[in-house]
């Protein structure tokens, strides 16, 4: 039976932000007189809330992590927010879900306005009933409690519905609210990151997405 409700990640599974965030957090490193390793390092930042990441990668305090969130700020929205790219096909495949009849929902970790802007950039907005995300602060910004908040917003419940997502922070906020999560190997997250969080199915390429959740159709 296909979902009544797909919620999507925005990072890694619609978009490619890779290019922005990691020279985002170049930038507050190099700022805090830290070193700055090869972006290759930088991709575990792409999916989890960023606070708790630099403390646990860093060392730092909250305070410390803090200062480093605001400088990466910094850099993200004057010219990383626009370092990003839509995923090939992404347009087509949202299209033939909205088109089976499917709700579509964006629950991101990332701070709203920003999700926003990269929706209204790049065309995708009109494809979702409701957008969830953080605090500008990171307040709220954990899988699960976007996950609440959008369906909330789009007067749902997790019954019927799914997350798609690629790493093993979408897995878990979904099943936190007994939703099935399946994720995307296009992006962020590896195959045993996401197989050890429990992914209900895994779709290696943007056109298996539709052709999971819809049967076939």
């Amino acid at each position: 039976m296909q979902p009544a409700t797909i919620l999507f990640d925005l990072d890694g599974t619609l978009t490619d932000p890779g290019l922005g965030i990691t020279n985002a957090i170049a930038y507050a490193l190099a700022e805090a007189g830290m070193p700055v390793p090869p972006r290759e390092a930088l991709y575990r930042f792409i999916g989890p809330p960023l606070l708790p990441e630099f403390q646990a990668v860093y060392g730092v305090d909250e305070a410390g992590a803090r200062a480093l969130l605001a400088d990466f700020r910094v850099y993200f929205s004057d010219r990383g927010i626009w370092e990003n790219r839509v995923y090939d096909g992404v347009p087509e495949m949202l299209a033939a879900l909205r088109d089976a009849g499917c709700r579509l929902l964006l629950a991101t970790g990332k701070p709203e306005h920003f999700a926003v802007q990269i929706l209204e950039r790049f065309g995708l907005a009109p494809y979702f009933t409701a957008v969830a995300g953080s605090a500008e602060d990171e307040r709220n910004a954990a899988k699960d409690q976007v996950i609440a908040l959008a369906l909330s917003r789009a007067g749902a419940g997790p019954a019927g519905a799914v997350m798609v997502g690629d790493r093993l922070h979408d897995v878990r906020g979904a099943h936190a609210h007994g939703i099935p999560a399946l994720g995307v190997l296009y992006g962020y997250g590896t195959r045993a990151e996401l197989e050890a969080a429990g992914a209900d199915g895994l779709a290696e390429t943007v056109a298996d997405i539709p052709r999971l959740l819809l049967g076939g159709a």
